[in-house]
């Protein structure tokens, strides 16, 4: 395993080193890393006895940070280091107050793992979600540091449940505790024999949007743009997603925020074409300032070119519908939900179990093709029985789940 291992990480890095010139986010991966290790030994006296939270990237970020602030509230001159796997992830949060240091993940190799452990000297590693780094894993195992994997979910068909997965199983076997988001993903783990070393915490993502939910501050330009509504908010979509928006729209009442999921020029100028006229941008309301609040209302779609709002702009819709569900799958339905948004989305939903007990509980739908998207809009009209059934049966959902933060943190605060 560890040589078939290292080939394909060793081959996916020079697949990196050959796309970086093509790739803007494989320049970004690479040069991420450029001149990491001086960055972890200059930061290293400070770092030394920290906390060590790994995430993938921003969304991961998002499950562990309630974790996070809950530590440091208890333990203030706790170090900590934050690692992404994701150059994004890294871009967005390295400046962020609740770390000492945050940086990039090292190379996944046996002497790189060994040297990190050995720099820090972590008293205690949480990894967040799906994060799994055989030699980083092993590495801490062997230095006998604490390892929690948080807010983990599980599904039959991956490798740790499968007759060829002996090394993932051992993977399982260097953390210390796994906290699941729910009993489905822990009764997986009991059948290879981890039952000792798990339990079900909840998704701690509860109660970060929750956390939104009660303390954000309004945002003038999505309240003026509301007026009397209806409002469909379409968040962190993709050109598919857009395509089937456009369809639905033109047979809707509904007007439309749409927050793209990257903020390229030709994804931008697609939606800016397509969309319901009058159109305008975030980023050219912010300039009119408060001159042109007045015509906002009148306008029937609002593209938000601008990063970092849409777990506040769904305060402002009436539904909302989640983009990746027909490409790699489907963003935080939760932050939606935690405003009392029901929420639509395309059929890629089934590795997020929060999607599933949202259309169970009422308070989702999952769409297929434009046509039914129109019939989701039409049935949870503005003002119907249906409408606010569902948006009750959104925002239950997330405060009767909520709390995960408080049993993971009450867990490994012991080890701090």
């Amino acid at each position: 395993m560890p040589f078939l291992y290292d080939t394909a990480v060793g081959l996916y890095h020079l697949g990196i080193r050959c796309a970086a010139p093509w790739s803007a986010k494989a320049r970004a991966w690479r040069a991420g890393r450029e001149g990491l290790w001086e960055r972890l030994e200059a930061k290293a006296p400070a770092l030394r006895g920290c906390l060590w939270m790994h995430c993938a990237s921003v969304g991961e970020f998002e499950q562990g940070r309630p974790v996070l602030e809950a530590l440091k509230a208890a333990r203030p001159d706790l170090p900590v280091l934050l690692t992404f796997f994701s150059p994004s992830g890294y871009q967005a949060l390295k400046d962020l107050p609740l770390a000492t240091h945050v940086d990039h993940l090292p190379p996944d190799g046996a002497a790189d793992a060994r040297r990190l452990v050995a720099l820090v000297r972590p008293r205690a590693c949480a990894f967040v979600r799906y994060e799994f780094w055989y030699h980083h894993l092993h590495a801490l195992k062997r230095a006998e540091v604490p390892t929690f994997l948080v807010s983990a979910t599980f599904r039959g068909g991956q490798p740790f449940f499968r007759w060829y997965g002996g090394a993932w199983r051992r993977m399982l076997r260097c953390f210390t505790h796994i906290f699941t988001q729910d009993e489905a993903s822990r009764a997986r783990l009991v059948r290879i024999g981890l039952g000792g070393r798990t339990s079900v915490s909840g998704d701690t993502r509860l109660d970060r949007v929750l956390a939104i939910a009660r303390s954000a501050p309004e945002l003038p330009i999505a309240q003026a743009f509301r007026g009397d509504g209806p409002v469909l908010v379409a968040g962190s979509t993709w050109p598919p997603d857009e395509a089937l928006l456009r369809q639905a729209l033109a047979a809707s009442p509904m007007r439309c925020l749409v927050a793209p999921h990257e903020l390229g020029a030709a994804q931008l100028e697609g939606i800016e074409r397509d969309f319901p006229k009058p159109l305008i941008r975030w980023s050219e309301a912010e300039a009119a300032g408060d001159a042109g609040t007045w015509a906002y209302a009148h306008m029937c779609t609002l593209l938000v070119d601008r990063m970092g709002l849409l777990a506040r702009l769904y305060r402002y819709g009436d539904i909302a519908y989640l983009g990746g569900g027909f490409t790699g799958g489907i963003h935080n339905v939760l932050e939606a939900a935690a405003w009392g948004r029901p929420v639509l989305f395309g059929p890629r939903h089934r590795k997020f179990p929060e999607a599933q007990a949202l259309i169970d509980a009422g308070a989702a739908v999952m769409v297929r093709d434009a046509r039914a998207l129109e019939a989701a809009l039409r049935a949870w009209g503005p003002g119907t029985p249906a409408l606010q059934h569902a948006s009750a049966a959104a925002r239950g959902y997330v405060e009767r789940n909520a709390g995960a933060t408080a049993r993971v943190t009450a867990a490994l605060l012991p080890y701090l």
